[in-house]
Formats: structure tokens, C-alpha cells, sequence
């Protein structure tokens, strides 16, 4: 962690349109997706690296810290970079995690609109007041269409 006084070429990273694809999971219209890449660009992370820690879930990440051999962060840029790219995956998680939760939502609904709140409560598993409440949240896009490990 340097101090960079005067350095603003981090922050024309953020402008770049691969990193706001490869960020697609975080709102566009908060700044917090500029300022993502804004520090990952400052810590020398490229929008391929972080591609490629999305895309495979953090397998690598967590095989090296697992490994936990001497030196085991710095090939992806040392620890503070490891650190930010885990968190990464986890927003991107937590993202995926939103949508479902939308999908499981709206699937609910049109289920209560044919069986009884205890036959829906039974086939999911949960309490019947647990059912209205899965019904209520709908889906709050805006969600990212595909993961990123579909081509297609």
C-alpha cells in the first residue's frame, strides 16, 4: 500500500470498458464499481485476472492459501491483492446469491397461486409464513444475465 500523491491514472482505469464488464455484478449508478477498479487497478490487477479468479470461483485462491506454502499470494499479486480479489468473489457470489433468491421468489408466487400456502410450505421444506415471506421479494434487478463462465 504506496501512497500514489498526484497518481490519477487508477482512476481513468475505471472508465476502461473491460472493467466495467468483467464488474457487471455491481451497480453501475452507485460508483461502486468505479471504485473497484479503481483499486484493483491501482494494485496492478488486470480485468483478465480478475476474469479468471470469477470464473473459477476462487478454486486457485483457495488452493494456494490452502497449499499455504511460503509465498503462495505473491502470484497473484501478494496478499493485498489476494484479499481483494477473495472479497470480489464473494460480491459476485453474494450477486448470484441475490438472484436466485429473486428467481426462487418469483417461482413461490405463481406457486401460490395454485396450492395452498401449507402444500408449498411442505415441498420447499419451510414454515407457511416463511412462504409468504419467500413470495413477497420478487426479483430486484438489475442482475447480470449470464455467469461468466458461459460463452453462450
Amino acid at each position: 500500500m504506496t501512497s500514489q500523491p498526484g497518481g490519477d491514472s487508477a482512476a481513468s482505469e475505471a472508465a476502461d470498458p473491460q472493467w466495467q464488464h468483467v464488474l457487471t455484478h455491481r451497480p453501475a449508478d452507485d460508483g461502486s464499481r468505479d471504485a473497484a477498479a479503481k483499486r484493483f487497478a491501482e494494485r496492478g490487477i488486470t480485468p483478465e485476472q480478475l476474469r479468471a479468479i470469477l470464473t473459477d470461483g476462487g478454486d486457485a485462491l483457495y488452493a494456494a492459501a490452502a497449499a499455504g506454502d511460503p509465498g503462495w499470494a505473491e502470484p497473484f499479486g501478494g496478499p493485498l491483492a489476494v484479499a481483494l480479489l477473495s472479497a470480489e468473489v464473494s460480491v459476485f457470489a453474494a450477486h448470484l446469491n441475490s438472484r436466485a433468491s429473486g428467481v426462487r421468489s418469483v417461482a413461490v408466487a405463481e406457486l401460490l397461486d395454485e396450492y395452498s400456502a401449507v402444500t408449498v410450505a411442505a415441498e420447499l421444506g419451510v414454515a407457511r409464513q416463511k412462504v409468504y415471506e419467500i413470495a413477497r421479494a420478487g426479483l430486484r434487478p438489475p442482475y447480470i444475465e449470464q455467469v461468466p463462465w458461459r460463452t453462450s
